[in-house]
């Protein structure tokens, strides 16, 4: 009975893993969607933008004025200063002090705001190095999308040939035993069928490799059952191209982001001249500053609202010696520390003024600036014409491919249209006796290998149809 048990849950368990394990169907956007979600090329271009959006936020702050505080607090003994008086003492001092200052840039030759408009085109860049990214991801998971339906197909098509060869292997049996045909043709047909079902073999280790490069196009684990929803399309509506290539290239241009982030380096770089050119001019600022302190060295007469009267010799009669008195009254009270918060009230400083500093020397840095910004500027454009010949040749490149994948589905249907009628004839001639196995053979294979071609044209097209789309901005969705 344990055993009996054993084996149920090892069943059941083998049940459920089998369901959570089921295939899923991934439709192209799913594909897509799931590729630009965990690429590491997109999500290090995110981050360059996030990066980007931080420079152009703090380029912009670094025109508002600064403020910074200070503050201390400490003991002094031995021989040495009292803060609130500046006068030596070999007490102990206890004092704090608190302060603020703050300033602004009036004038630097516009250094800031260049700097600030150089930032915001550097974010620009960034965002289209994104879009550039995505758009890679795109046009990689359609290739790889588009390699395993062909390769599903090229396999549903192998299957078939089997298929009709199996039929036709079980029919020559029958004419064998009824003596329409020679032995041989059985044999022959045995071996054809051992060669078409090697190539289902070949064709599903196509599939199953093809699928292997999607997984890991989508950071997928191996392991993972997967398959893809096949396209409904009509391609024969399809089979027109209305622009020229110099109208998509036209299109490109203004649509590709690859164009506009080179474009806008070209402008980066020369509002980094016009910001390194800044420091050649003087630079005007307006300052402003608060400052309070605390001893607790400092003494402050209290009085107690009494008045105390005092006695003194001013002087002496002359000729008698007798002493002339004076009394002198004042208020009584004490001497104590003030509170800190007195102090901070009564000791309060402030200064406010203008600062100019004008560049003379400064060892070349600011010509050096300059210069390396004129370099860059020029390797910017040098960028700029580079992408744009490169787009220029692949759309010119990816427009002839099209016509060329026109023209070889147009011609490929044909011929398989011509190779199926051929093939009916030969099966029906053959089943008569008019015809061998061989004639026979050949006509089947040449029907299947132009259903073979036909398909592979076909997938070529889509691709070459799709990619220019993608030139043009189009959606890439079927």
């Amino acid at each position: 009975m344990i055993k009996k048990l054993y084996i149920l849950i090892f069943s059941l368990c083998i049940t459920f893993s089998g369901y959570a394990q089921e295939k899923k169907i991934w439709t192209l956007r799913e594909l897509i969607d799931h590729a630009i979600t965990n690429n590491l090329t997109v999500k290090r271009s995110t981050y360059g933008v996030e990066s980007s959006e931080i420079n152009a936020m703090q380029s912009k702050m670094a025109m508002l004025p600064t403020l910074n505080g200070n503050g201390s607090y400490g003991f002094n003994w031995g021989r040495t200063v009292d803060p609130t008086t500046n006068i030596f003492t070999t007490n102990k001092v206890r004092s704090s002090n608190l302060g603020a200052n703050s300033s602004l840039l009036l004038w630097n030759g516009f250094r800031l705001f260049y700097s600030m408009k150089q930032s915001e085109v550097e974010l620009d860049a960034a965002s289209e190095d994104l879009i550039k990214a995505r758009n890679d991801v795109i046009l990689n998971v359609i290739t790889l999308y588009l390699t395993v339906v062909s390769n599903k197909e090229l396999y549903n098509v192998a299957q078939l040939q089997v298929n009709s060869t199996q039929e036709q292997l079980d029919r020559t049996r029958k004419l064998v035993e009824a003596g329409s045909v020679p032995l041989a043709d059985v044999l022959n047909l045995d071996a054809q069928l051992a060669t078409n079902e090697l190539a289902v073999i070949q064709r599903e280790n196509s599939v199953n490799l093809s699928l292997l490069q999607l997984k890991q196009a989508l950071q997928l684990p191996a392991s993972t059952l997967m398959d893809v929803e096949l396209p409904v399309m009509d391609i024969e509506s399809q089979l027109i191209i209305n622009k020229t290539a110099d109208e998509i290239y036209d299109i490109a241009t203004i649509s590709m982001p690859e164009i506009k982030a080179a474009d806008l380096r070209k402008k980066s770089f020369n509002y980094a001249y016009r910001s390194a050119k800044g420091n050649l001019y003087p630079r005007l600022s307006l300052n402003g500053s608060y400052s309070t302190i605390y001893s607790d060295q400092r003494q402050q007469f209290f009085p107690d609202g009494g008045m105390n009267t005092l006695i003194t010799e001013v002087g002496y009669v002359q000729g008698v010696g007798t002493p002339v008195l004076r009394e002198i009254t004042s208020p009584s009270g004490q001497f104590m520390v003030p509170s800190i918060s007195d102090q901070y009230r009564d000791n309060r400083g402030r200064s406010l003024g203008i600062s100019l500093q004008i560049p003379i020397f400064n060892g070349l840095s600011t010509r050096s600036a300059m210069k390396r910004a004129v370099i860059n500027r020029e390797i910017a454009e040098i960028s700029f014409n580079e992408i744009s010949n490169t787009l220029r040749q692949n759309v010119e490149t990816a427009y002839n491919n099209a016509l060329a994948a026109i023209k070889t589905y147009q011609s490929t249907e044909k011929q398989v249209k011509s190779r199926d009628e051929a093939f009916r004839m030969a099966r029906q001639r053959y089943n008569l006796g008019a015809v061998n196995f061989v004639d026979y053979q050949v006509a089947e294979n040449n029907l299947f290998q132009a259903e073979s071609d036909l398909l592979r044209a076909k997938y070529d097209f889509i691709f070459r149809k799709k990619l220019l789309d993608f030139y043009q901005g189009l959606p890439l969705d079927f």
